[in-house]
């Protein structure tokens, strides 16, 4: 299990598990939770009595910032708290986080003394005071009126369930949040839509009559011209556009099924003050329902009344349905050159969204931002019609990705982890334009996307996409190597919005050109697409062939240059991390050249060059390190150099003449040292490096760069990520002395992302516990105490980084599809095992026992022509 001979050669061994893993289909309709709460045979991690168990209910003061993010992939989203609260609304294509509207579900039992209450625990104490608008007393939310004395939460992505519990209430409640995921459909898992489904269960001894609601005050609108519509059985909450601002549609469907026969009020009490909520609380509170018809502008609100009878021991089901739609936006991002036009003279080798499999794809011209949903969909009315109708076959397939995921084995804090992060897909983070082609931020800031255009050296770590939705991934690959690309190979890191050719006017960014090409040998193997690979491996060829010429112009195989890099700095001189990168391109084009029968010599020589130099220049022993030099390249003084950094002052040139550049790491342990062998071997490449030196550096990595504790941690850049008696990992330390005076900025925070990548690649140098320490120091500070656990942040809310967590299945068990072979591979480090496997044409569960492994499908087919294992 702890093996320092690192990753394993493999051996061919068909037997158990080949024949099923050949058969095909979607099989089963699945369950939200079995009589334990805990689909499948998912672990649960018990930790000591003060805290919460790994994967398992948030209660009491870890329910405190839950919100389990619900919406369409590029799509928008709102979230569900902990409480059952709805938060986060951000629908208009970018993030809101602050905005709450004032929308709540209520229930009144009758009887001699009515009870009500808002079907939602207690309020967070921090929204109290604290939330904005709160040192005016919280005017305008829901926080005053009655709720339930109980709740907590357990995520089963995609679903969110809330258990509601109050002494006065003699119902059960368990409100179940989710919208479709399901793998392979970008489509269906990309609707501007959510449910909220409200079972009652009758605890009393006699039979109750109550009257469910659902209340929203019409938080779409913005001034004028602003109304609540009408529609079957439900309400449209509504902004028509302005004369001056066409592109602010929008509309927001609250409705449910003609069988519950709901009584609508279009119209809340007018009037001012606190008039309209104090009336529909009266309503509420007294068992009533009221019909009342819509109005042609200024109604504040509207409310859906369900009544309905229990016998004792009885249940009920109430679903509510939410969809939005908001064609367009005024997001706009180009950065072209001085004649509108890109350098990019690709245009013969470009390959279109149709090409790569998007059989949505529409043609796009347009100068804003339009998401891909208004090429669907033609209206609000359109869209509630396919949610409603495709209702309960998008819940059952999304049951079996939830089924299939959390029948696994794994360690439960991997499992939080990486199910924690999959919300990223269903936040603002993500868009997807009208073509159908995704496009994404780094994160979001509370009000906007922060750093544009699926950044390329972010987007390296994550892991998920190119596994669940491959289709969307190699929409990527094509927009780096055509629309970012230049004829000599230039590569921008940041992709324009709408998504065209750009200018090339500032460094390439090498880990993440470097890493791009490693992601298109990903791409054919995950594929098996021949064809899209013919035509992406020249563009690749070029990328790399630029590389070299740029930043290894003597061909020493290592990047000597200035090089920038997800630091957003350029290091100066060899360094581990990069170059590693560097490797792992090479092996690439060497990989897809021999298969196309193309002379690859060259890239072999390098690759040679770059190993020597490496492990002998470039190691200490213990672990990988950088070479810091300044003079004898081709490159510019670093104080004349561009760079994110600025000019260098007075004061800077000075340390430039005493240490070098600012912002390097030099004989610092890196804890994305060897991050290329990494993203290498979870693409399925054959790493060059001496594996007992890659796993020597990681376990250097864990030794000095893990802290239990930051509480005597200086770090004067962003504390907020990890600070005082949390843990963490950390970017940098320099155990054997050295450190700069200016080392590499963000060298003292803690990053999930780079966490959870260490952890996968220690985890798959066979050193599981290590990883999994690591694992826990992350998430034990994303406990839903102080951080939400479904928001992993770095430069912004829902980092992209952060998705490298899906890596940690590969990790544990070296589960890996090969299409184009045909070939599942295993390496496991936990022993027998399940876990859950994604491929391009299907989905289901990998289970090994007694060296053996069996394939069973949920959904899809997976053709499986070979097992191999590792020995």
């Amino acid at each position: 299990m702890n093996s320092t001979k690192g990753r394993r050669s493999f051996i061919k061994k068909v037997g158990l598990g080949s024949l099923a893993a050949i058969a095909s289909g979607t099989t089963g309709a699945g369950t939200l939770e079995d009589k334990n709460g805990l689909p499948g045979n998912v672990r649960e991690h018990k930790l000591p009595a003060a805290s919460r168990a790994y994967n398992g209910a948030y209660k009491g003061e870890y329910l405190n910032r839950v919100a389990f993010p619900i919406g369409g992939l590029g799509a928008g989203m709102f979230c569900l708290e902990g409480t059952g609260a709805i938060s986060h609304m951000s629908i208009n294509n970018r993030p809101e986080v602050f905005f709450e509207p004032n929308v709540f579900a209520a229930v009144c039992v009758k009887g001699v003394q009515p009870v009500a209450r808002v079907l939602e625990g207690p309020v967070p104490e921090w929204k109290i005071f604290g939330q904005r608008g709160t040192g005016n007393g919280a005017g305008g939310t829901s926080y005053g009126l009655p709720r339930f004395e109980e709740a907590s939460f357990q995520a089963r992505f995609p679903f969110g369930i809330v258990e509601l519990k109050d002494k006065a209430v003699p119902l059960d409640v368990t409100l179940t949040g989710w919208s479709p995921f399901i793998p392979g459909s970008e489509d269906d898992s990309g609707l501007p839509a959510g449910a909220l489904e409200y079972r009652f269960v009758n605890r009393s001894g006699k039979t109750l009559e109550a009257v469910f609601s659902y209340n929203a005050k019409n938080f779409v609108a913005r001034g004028e011209r602003a109304r609540i519509r009408k529609m079957d059985n439900g309400f449209v909450l509504s902004q028509e556009p302005g004369r001056d601002k066409p592109f602010t549609k929008t509309d927001f469907a609250i409705y449910t099924t003609a069988d519950q026969h709901p009584v609508t009020d279009y119209c809340w009490f007018r009037g001012g003050w606190f008039d309209p909520v104090t009336m529909i609380w009266n309503t509420i509170e007294a068992g009533d329902t009221k019909d009342n018809p819509p109005v042609d502008w200024d109604a504040p609100g509207a409310s859906l009344f369900i009544p309905f009878t229990l016998a004792p021991g009885a249940q009920r089901t109430i679903r509510i349905m939410m969809a939005w739609y908001v064609p367009e936006a005024d997001l706009r991002i180009q950065d072209k050159g001085p004649d509108g036009k890109a350098s990019c003279n690709n245009d013969s080798c470009c390959i279109t969204p149709l090409e790569s499999g998007l059989e949505s794809y529409v043609q796009f011209t347009g100068e804003k931002y339009q998401p891909w949903y208004a090429s669907r969909f033609k209206d609000i009315q359109a869209v509630t019609g396919y949610w409603l109708q495709q209702y309960d076959a998008l819940k059952k397939k999304s049951i079996l990705f939830k089924d299939a995921f959390y029948s696994s084995t794994l360690p439960a804090e991997v499992m939080e982890a990486v199910a924690a992060n999959l919300t990223i897909l269903k936040s603002p983070t993500v868009l997807r334009q009208y073509d159908g082609r995704m496009w994404a931020w780094e994160g979001c800031s509370d009000e906007s996307g922060c750093c544009h255009g699926t950044c390329t050296h972010v987007w390296n770590y994550a892991q998920a996409i190119c596994h669940l939705f491959p289709r969307l991934e190699i929409g990527l690959r094509n927009t780096e190597f055509c629309e970012d690309q230049s004829a000599a190979g230039h590569q921008t890191f940041r992709a324009n919005m709408p998504i065209s050719p750009v200018k090339h006017d500032f460094h390439a960014a090498a880990d993440g050109q470097l890493g791009g090409i490693m992601k298109a040998y990903r791409e054919w193997r995950i594929s098996g697409n021949h064809t899209w690979m013919k035509k992406i491996y020249p563009l690749a060829k070029r990328s790399l062939d630029y590389c070299i010429d740029t930043w290894d112009p003597k061909h020493k195989g290592v990047l000597e240059e200035p090089h920038h890099n997800t630091y957003d700095i350029e290091f100066w001189g060899p360094d581990a991390m990069c170059t590693t990168f560097y490797l792992g391109a090479l092996q690439s084009i060497i990989t897809m050249g021999r298969f196309l029968k193309e002379d690859v010599t060259v890239y072999g020589s390098l690759l040679e060059n770059g190993k020597a130099f490496l492990e002998n220049q470039l190691y200490n022993g213990e672990f990988f390190f950088q070479k810091i030099q300044w003079e004898g390249l081709k490159a510019q003084n670093p104080a004349e150099a561009q760079s994110f950094g600025g000019a260098y002052s007075k004061e800077a040139v000075e340390i430039l003449k005493k240490e070098g550049p600012k912002y390097q790491y030099g004989s610092g342990c890196l804890s994305d040292g060897v991050l290329g062998s990494w993203i290498a071997a979870v693409c399925g490449l054959k790493d060059p490096v001496d594996p007992q030196k890659i796993s020597s550096h990681l376990l250097s990595v864990h030794r000095y760069n893990l802290k239990k504790s930051l509480k005597g941690h200086v770090n004067p850049q962003r504390p907020a990520y990890a600070l005082g008696n949390e843990g963490g990992l950390l970017l940098c330390t320099w155990p054997k002395g050295g450190k700069l005076s200016l080392p590499f900025v963000y060298s003292n925070e803690v990053w999930t992302g780079i966490e959870y990548q260490v952890a996968a690649h220690l985890m798959m140098m066979g050193k599981v516990k290590e990883g999994l320490e690591i694992v826990r120091a992350c998430r034990d500070r994303y406990n839903g105490r102080v951080r939400n656990p479904f928001n992993e942040y770095e430069c912004g809310h829902w980092y992209a980084r952060a998705m490298s967590s899906y890596g940690m299945l590969q990790g544990l068990t070296g589960l890996r599809y090969d299409a184009v072979d045909k070939i599942l591979y295993v390496d496991s480090k936990i022993g027998d095992f399940t876990c859950f496997l994604s491929t391009a044409t299907g989905f289901g569960t990998v289970s090994y026992k007694n060296k053996m492994a069996q394939l069973k499908i949920a959904h899809g087919s997976i053709v499986i022509k070979e097992i191999r294992y590792a020995v």
